[in-house]
C-alpha cells in the first residue's frame, strides 16, 4: 500500500508556507546568500535557460519516504491543456536544447506522449524522468518502446541495487518492478553502449547523511547491477535529499532537522555554486508558474518580482540573467560535490 501523502494525513507540513517557516526557524551558522556571496555571487543569477523543466502533475503510482513532490496516487493535480500548449510555444519560439519531464509520474499526464512528439518535431532533446515501476502496469506497459522510438533519455530513480534499501524508501516490490523494468529497457538498446539511447540512474541516501561520492557509486552500481541482474546503463546521478515535503516531516519526526542542517551548512562548497541547477533551468508548476528550479516550485518560491511569474507572458530574454530566489533549503545542493537533477556539480 502505498505511503499516506502529507496533505492526505492533512499534516502543516503540507503546506508550502508553514515549510519555508520551519526551515527559517532554524539558527544556522550562516545564510545561503552570505555563502553566495563569499563565493562570488552576489547576488546569485541565472545564465541563460538550457533546460526547460515541465512538472506535468502530482499524481504518481508510488508515495516514497523521500520525496519532495510530496506525489502519489491520491494529488489529483495535473497541468491543464492550456499550461502544456504554453510551454511548448515557449520551447519552440526558444533555442533552448532541452525539455526535462518531470512529476509525479509524468507518464501519468494524459498528454505525455503528445509532449513528448511535439518537442522531438521541434527537435529538442526530451529527458523523461521515470520512476520505473509505471511500465508494470498494463496501461504503460508499452512505454519503454514509445520512448525508444522518440529517442527520448531516461534517468530513472532508484534507491539502491539492493532490495531492502529500495524497498524501505519506496514500498515493498518496488525492487523487483524496478529491476524488470530496467531489463526491459536493455533489450531496447537503452544503457547499451553505441546504442543512443540513453539510461541514467538517480539515487539519493536513505537516510539523514549527505550521498557518497558520485563517481564511486557508479563503479560499484555498474558492478553490482551487471553481476546481478546483467542491467548496464549509462550514468549515475547523486542526489542530496532536500529538507522539504516528506524528507523534512521525516528529519522533524526523527529529531534530526537541526543536525541535518547544520551538516548541510557545514558541508558548503563554493565550487559546486557554478554548476547549480538553478542557474540554467527554469522550471514550470503544473498551473504555469515559474520557479528557479524544482525544489523552489515545491515551497512555493517562485521567481524575483522583477522576472515573469508565468509560462504565459514568460519570454527566454526576460528570463535571463534573472536574480535567483534563495532559502535555506539551498545548502542541500552546495553540500559536499554539489547536487542537481544532473547530479553533482563538481
Amino acid at each position: 500500500m502505498a505511503l499516506p501523502t502529507l496533505l492526505n494525513t492533512r499534516s502543516p507540513l503540507a503546506g508550502a508556507a508553514a515549510q519555508r517557516a520551519t526551515l527559517a526557524s532554524l539558527p544556522l551558522a550562516r545564510t545561503f546568500e552570505s555563502a553566495a556571496a563569499a563565493a562570488g555571487y552576489d547576488p546569485l543569477t541565472t545564465t541563460s535557460v538550457s533546460i526547460l523543466q515541465m512538472n506535468v502533475g502530482k499524481r504518481c503510482n508510488q508515495a516514497c519516504h523521500h520525496c519532495h513532490v510530496d506525489a502519489g496516487p491520491d494529488r489529483t493535480e495535473v497541468m491543464p491543456a492550456d499550461v502544456v500548449d504554453a510551454c511548448l510555444r515557449f520551447l519552440e519560439a526558444s533555442d533552448i536544447p532541452t525539455l526535462d519531464i518531470t512529476g509525479g509520474a509524468p507518464e501519468l499526464h494524459p498528454s505525455f506522449r503528445d509532449i513528448v512528439r511535439r518537442a522531438r518535431a521541434a527537435g529538442r532533446h526530451v529527458i523523461d524522468r521515470c520512476n520505473l515501476t509505471i511500465t508494470r502496469l498494463p496501461a504503460y506497459s508499452d512505454l519503454p518502446e514509445f520512448l525508444a522510438e522518440q529517442e527520448v533519455e531516461v534517468i530513472a530513480s532508484l534507491p539502491s541495487f539492493t532490495s531492502r534499501q529500495t524497498d524501505a524508501q519506496r514500498g515493498e516490490g518496488v525492487f523487483d518492478d524496478s529491476i524488470a523494468a530496467l531489463q526491459h529497457f536493455n533489450t531496447l538498446g537503452y544503457g547499451v553502449e553505441g546504442s543512443g539511447l540513453l539510461l541514467n540512474l538517480v539515487t539519493n541516501p536513505v537516510g539523514a547523511f549527505l550521498p557518497g561520492s558520485q563517481a564511486s557509486l557508479e563503479a560499484d552500481w555498474k558492478r553490482e547491477l551487471k553481476r546481478r541482474h546483467g542491467i548496464t546503463f549509462n550514468r549515475l546521478y547523486t542526489i542530496t535529499n532536500m529538507p522539504i515535503s516528506r524528507f523534512l516531516q521525516f528529519l522533524l519526526d526523527s529529531g534530526n532537522l537541526q543536525a541535518y542542517m547544520d551538516r548541510l551548512v557545514a558541508a558548503f562548497n563554493p565550487a559546486a555554486v557554478e554548476g547549480l541547477m538553478c542557474r540554467y533551468t527554469l522550471s514550470v508548476g503544473w498551473d504555469g508558474r515559474l520557479y528557479d528550479c524544482d525544489f523552489n516550485q515545491m515551497i512555493d518560491l517562485g521567481t524575483a518580482a522583477e522576472a515573469p511569474q508565468t509560462i504565459f507572458e514568460a519570454t527566454p530574454e526576460s528570463l535571463a540573467a534573472r536574480r535567483i530566489t534563495i532559502g535555506p533549503h539551498c545548502f542541500g545542493c552546495t553540500a559536499g560535490a554539489g547536487s542537481s537533477c544532473g547530479g553533482a556539480t563538481t
